[in-house]
C-alpha cells in the first residue's frame, strides 16, 4: 500500500515525495486508522485525504463548509483525470440525481458535501448503499463553539462514528489552539485517533502591522502602490460600509478592486469571486464572510485595515496569502476605534457570559500582538504552543526594530501586584490597585493596605492597559479564560521579578514602518525572465478559459517559476516539473513546450543581434567601458557577449583581457579544480582571494572551458 501512494503521489499529482507528515497521514488512513491533522494553509492537506480516497476501495466522501471550496477542488481532481463531483444547492435536479446515481454505483472516486446536507436522513440512507473509502471533515475547527467559525452542523457530525464505525476518519484543520483541538477530538468522537500537528510556521510570509488612525487608507495605497501594484490580493474591513467605500475607492485608483459581503446580493458574491479566482490582479475588499476554504494560490497579499477578534481569525486569514510557498505579505493598520468597535459588539452580543469573556480576552491577546517588540512570528508560533528559537527576520520588527523603552521596574510593578492580590483579578482591577483609585472593591477586599497600592500612578490607565497587553503577549502573565480573565504569573516572569532580566516593551509611536519593494515570484531585473513568465501566463490563460477553470487549476506560479529554470525540452523533462502528473503532461505539455520553444528561439535571435552589435564596436577600437556607455547597457553585460565572442572563436582571449600566460594557467587550473558542471564563477573567485574580477574569469573560461 505504501507503494500505491507514493505512486499515486508521483503519477497522479505529479510530485516527487511527500512533505512534512503527509506520508505517514496517508498509510494511518490506508490502514483504516483514523486522523486529526493541523496543518498549515498551503501544507498539503488536501493530499491526505485526496490519495487515501484513491488507494482505498470506495468513494471518499469530503465535508467540506463553503460551495467555492467544492467547485475549486473537484474541478483541480477532474483535470487530473479522477472522477469527482460534488453534491450542493447549485446544482439542478437532474444533474444530482445524476451525481447520486454514480455514487451508488461506484464510479466516483471523491464526492464533496456540505455538513448540511450530510446529516440528512436521505443522504445517510444513500450512504448507507455505497461503498464508502473514507470520511474526510475539512475545516474541522468550524466544529468548536469556542472558533471563529463556528458551524452547528458540524456538531451533529457524530453520526459519522455511529452510523459507520468501520469507516476511517480524518478531520483537518489550519487553525487550532490546544483547547479548540479537545473539542474536535470529543465532539466528532475522534478520542483514539492519531494527532499529526505540523509547524504552524508560514515563512514565506512577511508579517507587518503598523498604528495608523486617520491615515490608513492613505498608508494601504500607498503599500499596493509601491509593493503589489499587480498582484491578486485581499483586503479585510470590519464592516461591509467601510468595504463598499475601500472598494470604490481603489477602483478609482485605477485597481480592479470588487466588495464582497453577506449584504450583497447572492449573484453579486458570486461573480465577484469567479472573477478573484480566475483572473490576474484581482483584489477582494471584504468582511470576514469571505474567505475560508478560498484555495487559490497566488495571493501576494493579505491587509487588514481594522484589528481583527483574534489571534487565530488573525492566523487564518492572513494564511490565505501566499499558499503556493511563494514571498508573500500579511499587512495591517489598526486604530484604537476598531478595539471599541469589536468591544461593542460583543458587549451587544447575545452569547452566553462565559463565550463573551473568552472572546474580550482573545481581543486582548490580539492587542497584545500589535504592540510587542520581538519577533512577531516567534509570538505567532507560541501562541499555537510552537517555539520558533531564532527571529524570523521576515517581519516589521525584524527588518525595523521598534523603538523601545525600560519597562522593568513598572513589568515589575504589574507582575507583584499580581501575585500580592492572589492571581484572582482582571486587568481593570490590577489598575485600579496601581493606580492608588479609593474605591469600595479595592477597600471591600482591604488591598488599598498592599505594598503595591498606587506604586504606579507614573502611568494612567491606558498607558497600563498596555502593559498588561505586552505582559500576556510575552508569556509572562496568563488569562484564565474558564474563569473571568483573572491573571495569573507564568515561570518566566520569575527572571524580571528578580531583577535577573531587563524588559523592553514597544514605546507609543504614531509612525508607520518604511515599506520595502515587495519581492516578487521572479526576477524582475532580468528582461529575459519577464517576457518568458509572461508568455507562461498567457499560456496557462489561453488553457483554463479553454477548459472553464480558473489559471491556477492548469499549474500554480510555482510550476511556472520550474518552467523558466529548466527550460524543458520534451515529454519526459517536462514530467519531471512538480505539479505535472500523467494526465496534465498528456493535456497541457505540448502548448508549454511551444511557448518556451517560441521564446528561445526569439531570445536567440534577440541576444545574437545585441552581441553582434557589441562585436561590431569592440573590433572599431572601443573598450568594454566605452561599448557601455555607447550602448547605455551594463559593463558586466559587454564582457558577457565579449566572452560568448571569445567561445565562438570570433576574437582571441588577449584581445579582450591583458594576463600573462602563468596568470591564465592558474586560472584555468582552478577553473578544472572546481568544475561541477554549473559552470559557477563565485567558488573560482573565492578560491583565487579575489585576485580577479567576474570579467576576467568568465572571458578565461570561454577560452579555456567552452561549452
Amino acid at each position: 500500500m505504501e507503494d500505491a501512494a507514493l505512486n499515486c503521489l508521483q503519477n497522479t499529482f505529479g510530485y516527487s515525495d511527500f512533505r512534512l507528515q503527509q506520508s505517514e497521514i496517508v498509510q494511518t488512513l490506508i490502514n483504516a486508522g483514523d486522523a486529526i491533522v493541523l496543518m498549515p494553509t498551503g501544507g498539503g492537506k488536501s493530499l491526505c485525504y485526496q490519495i487515501p480516497s484513491l488507494v482505498r476501495d470506495g468513494t471518499g466522501i469530503i465535508i467540506s463548509p463553503l460551495i467555492a471550496l467544492m467547485h475549486d477542488q473537484v474541478a483541480a481532481l477532474q483535470q487530473l483525470g479522477i472522477n469527482a463531483a460534488f453534491l450542493n444547492s447549485t446544482l439542478d435536479a437532474q444533474t444530482s440525481r445524476q451525481t447520486e446515481d454514480d455514487l451508488i454505483s461506484g464510479k466516483l472516486e471523491m464526492l464533496y458535501v456540505a455538513p448540511e446536507r450530510l446529516t440528512t436522513s436521505g443522504f445517510i440512507s444513500l450512504l448507507n448503499r455505497t461503498n464508502i473509502s473514507l470520511f474526510a471533515i475539512d475545516e474541522a475547527h468550524c466544529v468548536s463553539q469556542w472558533g471563529h467559525d463556528f458551524r452547528p452542523d458540524y456538531i451533529r457530525l457524530t453520526l459519522l462514528h455511529e452510523q459507520f464505525p468501520d469507516v476511517p476518519r480524518i478531520a483537518l484543520t489550519a487553525t487550532a489552539d490546544e483547547k479548540t483541538r479537545t473539542e474536535i477530538k470529543h465532539r466528532l468522537q475522534l478520542n483514539d485517533a492519531r494527532e499529526f500537528i505540523s509547524s504552524f510556521d508560514r515563512p514565506n510570509i512577511c508579517y507587518r502591522i503598523t498604528e495608523a488612525q486617520s491615515n490608513a487608507r492613505t498608508a494601504l495605497l500607498r503599500f499596493i502602490q509601491n509593493e503589489h501594484e499587480n498582484d491578486t490580493g485581499i483586503i479585510y474591513c470590519l464592516s461591509r460600509k467601510k468595504v463598499e467605500t475601500i472598494a470604490a475607492w481603489l477602483s478609482e485608483k485605477g485597481f480592479t478592486a470588487l466588495p464582497y459581503h453577506a449584504g450583497l446580493p447572492a449573484s453579486t458574491r458570486e461573480t465577484n469571486q469567479h472573477r478573484f479566482l480566475n483572473e490576474e490582479a484581482v483584489i477582494i475588499v471584504a468582511t470576514i464572510a469571505f474567505g475560508m476554504g478560498i484555495d487559490k494560490p497566488d495571493v501576494r497579499f493579505v491587509a487588514h485595515l481594522n484589528l481583527p477578534k483574534s489571534m487565530e481569525a488573525y492566523y487564518q486569514e492572513t494564511g490565505r496569502a501566499g499558499r503556493d510557498g511563494l514571498p508573500a505579505n500579511a499587512w495591517m493598520a489598526y486604530g484604537l476605534k476598531d478595539v471599541i468597535t469589536l468591544k461593542q459588539m460583543m458587549a451587544t452580543s447575545t452569547a452566553e457570559e462565559q463565550y463573551k469573556r473568552v472572546e474580550h480576552h482573545k481581543l486582548e491577546t490580539m492587542l497584545g500582538f500589535t504592540e510587542i517588540t520581538t519577533c512577531r512570528r516567534q509570538s505567532l508560533l507560541n501562541y499555537f504552543d510552537e517555539t520558533l528559537e531564532d527571529p524570523c527576520g521576515n517581519c516589521d520588527n525584524c527588518i525595523t526594530p521598534v523603538e523601545t523603552w525600560d519597562a522593568t521596574v513598572a513589568a515589575q510593578k504589574a507582575l507583584s501586584c499580581v501575585h500580592r492580590t492572589g492571581q484572582r483579578f482582571g486587568v481593570n482591577y490590577l489598575i485600579d490597585v496601581l493606580t492608588g483609585k479609593d474605591n469600595d472593591r479595592v477597600k471591600q477586599f482591604g488591598h488599598d493596605n498592599l505594598s503595591v497600592f498606587n506604586v504606579g500612578k507614573e502611568f494612567d490607565a491606558k498607558q497600563w492597559r498596555s502593559i498588561f497587553r505586552q505582559l500576556i503577549s510575552r508569556n509572562l502573565l496568563a488569562v484564565d479564560l474558564e474563569g473571568h480573565g483573572s491573571l495569573h504569573l507564568n515561570e518566566p516572569c520569575r527572571e524580571i521579578l528578580r531583577g535577573e532580566k531587563t524588559l523592553l516593551l514597544r514605546k507609543e509611536s504614531k509612525r508607520e514602518k518604511s515599506s520595502r519593494k515587495g519581492r516578487k515570484p521572479y526576477n524582475t531585473d532580468n528582461a529575459d525572465n519577464n517576457l518568458l513568465w509572461e508568455a507562461l501566463r498567457v499560456c496557462r490563460k489561453k488553457l483554463a478559459e479553454e477548459n472553464d477553470v480558473p489559471p491556477f487549476v492548469i499549474f500554480h506560479d510555482a510550476t511556472l517559476m520550474e518552467m523558466m529554470e529548466r527550460l524543458p525540452e520534451n515529454h519526459q523533462q517536462f514530467l519531471q516539473l512538480n505539479g505535472v502528473g500523467e494526465s496534465k503532461l498528456e493535456k497541457y505539455a505540448d502548448e508549454f513546450l511551444k511557448a518556451i520553444s517560441e521564446h528561445s528561439n526569439n531570445m536567440k535571435q534577440d541576444v545574437t543581434d545585441t552581441v553582434n552589435e557589441s562585436l561590431m564596436l569592440f573590433r572599431s577600437g572601443m573598450d568594454a567601458d566605452a561599448i557601455a556607455a555607447q550602448r547605455n547597457i551594463k559593463t558586466t553585460t559587454v564582457y558577457s557577449h565579449l566572452a560568448n565572442c571569445i567561445e565562438q572563436g570570433e576574437i582571441k582571449l588577449n584581445e579582450v583581457v591583458d594576463l600573462a600566460e602563468q596568470e591564465i594557467n592558474v586560472i584555468h587550473e582552478t577553473l578544472l579544480s572546481i568544475d561541477d558542471g554549473a559552470r559557477k564563477l563565485k567558488p573560482v573567485y573565492d578560491a583565487l582571494d579575489g585576485m580577479y574580477d567576474y570579467n576576467i574569469l568568465r572571458c578565461v573560461q570561454a577560452a579555456v572551458m567552452p561549452t
